[in-house]
């Protein structure tokens, strides 16, 4: 097991922001492309942004293009996921996975790829 965990969801209006956390042990995250995930009541867990081992990279879901930043810092093991001008919509439990392959160029997008997740944050913006 790799433990991931997520902190910093919450209650917000919409329009606001929101900053997640993900954060995990050294040897188990630095060398590994992240993902943010997201999953709301009755639907299928939904691609949200990720990131490479080294931030060269990172892909975001077009419902959050322009307003999410993903970003990561090895140094402290963690993975941040800044949300602004939220949206009702935007409601729903956040997830951040690992991907089980250290080193890889890019990252997915599917939540087939990622072998490990933490708990999850509550994320609710009210309208």
């Amino acid at each position: 097991q790799v433990p991931l965990v997520e902190s910093g969801g919450g209650l917000v209006q919409a329009g606001g922001s929101l900053r997640l956390s993900c954060g995990a042990s050294g040897r188990t995250f630095s060398n590994y492309a992240l993902s943010w995930f997201r999953q709301a009541p009755g639907l299928d867990r939904e691609f949200v942004a990720c990131i490479t081992w080294n931030a060269a990279n990172s892909y975001y879901a077009d419902s959050v293009k322009g307003r999410f930043t993903i970003s990561r810092d090895n140094a402290k093991n963690t993975m941040y996921l800044q949300m602004n001008s939220l949206k009702p919509e935007d409601t729903a439990v956040y997830y951040c996975g690992r991907d089980p392959v250290a080193g890889a160029s890019a990252c997915g997008r599917s939540a087939y790829e990622y072998t490990y997740w933490g708990q999850g944050t509550q994320v609710t913006v009210s309208s």
